[in-house]
Formats: structure tokens, sequence, C-alpha cells
């Protein structure tokens, strides 16, 4: 009887251990601790943001008790001035997904968040920025709270869904219905290449029939209801940013068929109109190696970047890499181009079909709105 008692015993001593580790196991650790100290940018700073794409601002604070919380999220949360974050204008999360002490976020985005604030396009005001640490469902915002000053871009409210250029330097005249379409290259930003007479007026418009908004460029800004002109005949890579308000010209002075086995262009390819670049009548052969054949090509351009020396150098290369020669059936994704800024002899390349070896062609660069830019190779 005593033999069956201590079994029982120890029997329901598993019993009562099991039922408690079932009670724990599985929790999730809720423990989490506020950041404690906001370190850059220092309370008060004062930003003239800048249209660049590179120009950045770093953020940085301490990374809350680990001791108390273990691993956690960050975000970082823009409010008004008069805010207290219950519901904050606008929330990122840090660099690396969340989990590093800063993040770095570029003055477009801030330029964005000043203009949810209130703040007018070129205006200057305050935001005010903290962090929220994240653990499971739980968040906790950091203790202290930062004042930031921005001037803002000089951008646009109302970003524009299409954009032409017309007018008397423009390619097609002064008839609106004609205007050269820009292409979106993303929201509010816009591209052509096209060309212009020196010293005769040209504007950018919102549509080609009606009463469009009209926008014209000074000293590198975008600015409304005006005309532009420019200095010097020629073909023409205008940028405008409608966020920021920034636009730029590049004069393009020359497009050739750079072929890779002899380090150098063979023909160029003169500007038809519309945005398309076209060599008529050109012959490549291929150069003849151990191993083969070699047939290897890109594009080069030289441009100018708002119409001053010195001439820049950039390079039309492959967008969807490949190192096989093409066939007839090959996709037309095989030909489609993007523009990259440092040239090189052998990378981002194409080849060319057999059939074209010594034999005359057309080589043809498309750069318009409504298509992925491409090239094409036709006898």
């Amino acid at each position: 009887m005593k033999t069956i008692y201590i079994k029982w015993t120890v029997l329901a001593s598993l019993i009562f251990t099991v039922i408690a580790c079932n009670d724990t196991m599985g929790e999730k650790d809720s423990r989490l601790a506020p950041v404690k100290n906001l370190v850059e940018p220092v309370d008060g700073r004062e930003i003239v943001l800048e249209p660049s794409a590179a120009a950045t601002t770093y953020f940085e604070w301490d990374y809350c008790d680990v001791a108390e919380s273990g691993a956690a999220i960050y975000q970082i949360a823009f409010d008004k001035p008069d805010g207290n974050f219950s519901n904050p204008v606008y929330t990122m999360i840090s660099d690396n997904s969340g989990l590093y002490n800063h993040a770095t976020i570029t003055h477009k985005q801030l330029n964005k968040i000043a203009g949810m604030m209130g703040i007018g396009a070129s205006e200057t005001g305050s935001l005010k920025w903290t962090v929220f640490a994240t653990k499971g469902l739980e968040s906790k915002k950091a203790e202290p709270e930062r004042i930031l000053t921005v001037t803002r871009l000089a951008g646009f409210a109302d970003l524009p869904i299409d954009i032409f250029v017309t007018g008397e330097a423009s390619e097609n005249g002064t008839d609106l219905s004609k205007a050269t379409k820009m292409k979106a290259v993303a929201g509010g930003e816009f591209e052509t290449y096209t060309r212009l007479a020196a010293g005769k007026p040209f504007n950018f418009t919102d549509g080609i029939s009606g009463t469009p908004r009209i926008f014209y460029t000074n000293s590198g800004l975008i600015k409304e209801n005006g005309t532009t002109t420019v200095a010097t005949d020629g073909v023409y890579r205008i940028t405008l940013d409608f966020n920021t308000g920034a636009c730029t010209y590049s004069l393009v002075t020359r497009i050739g068929f750079y072929f890779s086995p002899d380090g150098k262009i063979l023909f160029d390819l003169p500007y038809i109109g519309n945005g398309i670049f076209r060599a008529v009548n050109q012959t490549v052969t291929f150069k003849q190696e151990g191993w083969g054949r070699d047939e290897r090509y890109k594009f080069r351009m030289f441009v100018k970047e708002n119409g001053a020396d010195p001439e820049k150098e950039l390079e039309w290369a492959t967008l969807n890499g490949t190192d096989s020669r093409p066939t007839a059936s090959s996709p037309a994704s095989y030909y489609y181009l993007r523009l990259l800024t440092n040239p090189s002899q052998w990378d981002n390349k194409w080849k060319m079909m057999g059939d074209f070896d010594g034999v005359p062609a057309t080589y043809t660069i498309y750069l318009q709105a409504d298509a992925p830019y491409t090239h094409s190779i036709v006898k």
C-alpha cells in the first residue's frame, strides 16, 4: 500500500510539472523598454532641402535597453509641432527593415513629409520627430521628442499626370494638339529627348487641348505661366521633377554604335526626330577570335549638362542582362535600353544575330514616351 501511495505521489508531481510547463512554454516575451535618447539630428536643427537624389538626412537614436526588452523593431515618426504622436502624420521603419537604430531619409521624402504637415513649397516650417520601439503587438514611444525645421523644395502639390513640350522652339511648333509627350519615369517625374531651336520660346503643358496648365523653367526650377528658351540649337535630354520643382537640360551631342571587341565607336546614329536616332546602311564585321566571332556591342551617348563643358560620356546598355545571341523569336525585351553613367568595354552588352556579320543594316534607337526605351537592327 505504501508503495502504491509513493507511485501516485510521484505521478502527481510529474503531472503538475508538465501542466506548469505547458502554462509557460510558448509564451511571447512581451518585455519592452522605450528608447531613451535621440542622437541625430540635434534638437532645433535647420535643413534647407536639396533636389538632388543623393541628398539625405541621417537620423539616429540609442537602442532600447536590451536587458529589459531584447530585440525590437524601430519606427521613426513625424508629427506637427503641437502633436502628441497619438496619430503621427507619417511613420517609416528604420534601416535594415527596422532592425537598425538609424534611418537615412532622402530630401525628397522629407519634402513630402513637410508637405503633409501643411508647409508650402519653398516655405520654411517645423515638424517634430521621435521613435517607436515595437515588439510583437506592443509599441512604446521614445521618451524624448525633437524639433526639425526644414525649407521645402519648390515642388508642386498638384502633380501633373502627363506633360508635353510645345511652342515655336519645339519639334512640332505651336500646334498644341501635336505637342511632344514626355515620358513619365516616376510619379511627378518626366523626361524627353527632343530637338529645340535656339532663341525661340517653348513651354510645357499638362494637356494638348482646351486650356491646360502651362509651365516653364528658369534657373533650374519649374515655374508656372511663362516660356523658356535655350541658347544652342540641338537635341536635348530634358528632365522635370514636379515633386521638387527641379529641371535639367543636357545637350546630346552624339550617340554612337560602340563595338566592344574593338573598344571604339564605329559610327554615329543621327537624330531624325520624335525621340528616334538612326544610322542607315551601316556594316559591322564581327571580330575573329580564337574561340569564334565576337559581335558584342552597346551605344555611347555624349552630353553637355545644362549646355556647358565638359562633355560627359554615358552608355546605353542592356536592361536585361544577356550573354546569348538573339534569334528572330527573341522577346522584344532583349533590346530594351537603360542609361548608365559609368561606361565600360564589356559589361551590359548585347550580341548581334549572325545574319548581320558584314551585312549592311539600319540601326535605330527609340527614346519615346509611350513605350520602353529600345533599339532595333534590321536589314
